[in-house]
């Protein structure tokens, strides 16, 4: 089932994120819970979620954002697309991402954009698969505090 999170699945986010790039979970404070709470009350972020008997096993967030360029037209951005290391190759996370495309059409985006720092020639083909390419803009990222 592909839905949007709601506030009962924190932990199961969190648990999911360990197979994206995070080494832990989070302890819970009162910066995590204002930072869930943020997330989940913007009607502009889109944290999508797939169950599978009752368990998170991918997600994506999709940001609309809006934009004053393009006849005034909000754009998307995708960004942690994940899935759990036991569910990979079952288009879990393909359903995520077109769930995002969904949301964007929606909203009237003019286009979407997503990021990965995988080099890996098969993550880089899911995302060609799934609609988007490498060739239109250059990204550029400066990282803060890191």
């Amino acid at each position: 089932m592909i839905r949007e999170a709601n506030q009962t699945d924190l932990n199961g986010i969190l648990q999911l994120y360990l197979f994206l790039h995070e080494t832990s979970v989070p302890e819970e404070s009162e910066q995590l819970t204002k930072t869930w709470n943020t997330i989940v009350d913007d009607e502009n972020h889109h944290l999508i979620i797939c169950e599978e008997e009752g368990k998170i096993v991918a997600s994506c967030v999709c940001v609309i954002i809006p934009n004053l360029t393009r006849n005034v037209r909000p754009y998307a951005f995708v960004e942690n697309v994940v899935t759990h290391k036991d569910y990979r190759k079952k288009g879990y996370a393909t359903a995520c991402l077109n769930y995002a495309k969904q949301i964007a059409e929606e909203n009237n985006c003019y286009k979407m954009m997503l990021l990965t720092g995988s080099r890996e020639e098969s993550t880089l083909n899911f995302y060609r698969n799934a609609g988007y390419n490498s060739s239109d803009k250059t990204a550029f990222i400066q990282w803060i505090d890191m």
